[in-house]
């Protein structure tokens, strides 16, 4: 794994921080998990290739076969992804070195989070469309993001004795919700620049008038109430995240770091006019280490925890 910690530092930006903190025991099979996820949304973004090819690439990735993708590794721009896909060999000859009950939860992963990314270039084939309903939106983030809390989950009952009492399932769920919470998020946050690019992941009618920030207003209600559910998967979250005990407190950081995050998004989501491309939604970098530095202190203490998420879910709620 080590020899590949220059490279996942190079492509995870700011997940790395929370790759770094896992325990030791789990950090292997996650990271690799996470390269070879990261390579096949390479391949499914780049625009060196034509769709039919990506989508063919993608195909082949969900089968097992990475031999073609290194070719897309010199139209790459950024130096990272290059080398990913150069060595994208590597990472896979990291995970068949796993037991075999690791192997098949980074397999059923990636063919989850393969099939979403096919779904997403097939869906979005041509103009302008959006998501037909609240289901399709649901069944996108499970695919992308949803599906990483389930894989999270069994991968801590299967490595840490300490969890070997959980309710896999019930936990698995929570997870669920987790990741489809943080991906939710994005999909808000991101809007001006996925509209642009031909993808509207909400569901709504007519997705070329939101181009035109001033049309805010005519989705403004239900842009708020998906801003609620995803403050409530986040809420489930939360729970997830008090369900380590305190001596599991570096899993403890590495899903509370996204929730304080996102829910701090979120807060700055309810201001302004999240249709504006000029209107760049980002937490400053202060305020994400003062909430660093405040989790550190808190995350071995239940009661003052859960204070931060409050407040940080308070900040988050619509205005009465």
């Amino acid at each position: 794994m080590q020899p590949l910690m220059p490279l996942l530092r190079g492509v995870s930006r700011s997940f790395y921080l929370t790759l770094s903190i896992l325990p030791e025991e789990l950090r292997p099979g996650i990271c690799a998990a996470y390269l070879l996820a990261r390579a096949s949304d390479t391949v499914a973004d780049t625009q060196v290739v034509p769709r039919e090819k990506r989508l063919s690439l993608l195909r082949e990735m969900r089968q097992g076969r990475t031999g073609s993708v290194r070719e897309l590794a010199q139209g790459q721009a950024l130096p990272a992804e290059r080398e990913l896909l150069e060595r994208l060999d590597e990472c896979t000859r990291l995970k068949d070195s796993f037991p075999a009950p690791d192997r098949a939860l980074i397999d059923t992963l990636l063919d989850t989070i393969v099939a979403g990314q096919i779904f997403d270039l097939e869906r979005f084939s041509g103009g302008l469309q959006a998501l037909c309903d609240d289901a399709e939106l649901d069944r996108y983030t499970y695919m992308v993001a949803g599906c990483v809390g389930e894989f999270w989950t069994r991968m801590c009952v299967l490595h840490l004795p300490e969890l070997r009492s959980w309710d896999a399932q019930a936990m698995c769920r929570l997870g669920v919700r987790f990741g489809k919470g943080l991906q939710l998020v994005n999909v808000l946050r991101d809007m001006p620049r996925d509209l642009r690019i031909g993808r509207c992941y909400l569901p709504v009618r007519d997705p070329e008038r939101l181009l035109d920030p001033a049309s805010f207003e005519s989705i403004r209600g239900r842009y708020s109430a998906w801003l609620d559910a995803a403050a409530g998967h986040l809420q489930a979250g939360w729970e997830y995240t008090m369900a380590y005990p305190p001596s599991l407190w570096r899993l403890r950081l590495a899903c509370a770091w996204p929730i304080l995050l996102g829910l701090k998004t979120i807060a700055r989501l309810r201001s302004g006019n999240p249709l504006d491309p000029s209107h760049v939604i980002m937490v400053p970098q202060w305020e994400t280490n003062l909430m660093l530095l405040r989790s550190v202190l808190a995350c071995r203490l239940d009661g003052l925890f859960t204070r931060q998420f409050e407040a940080a879910l308070t900040r988050s709620a619509a205005p009465r």
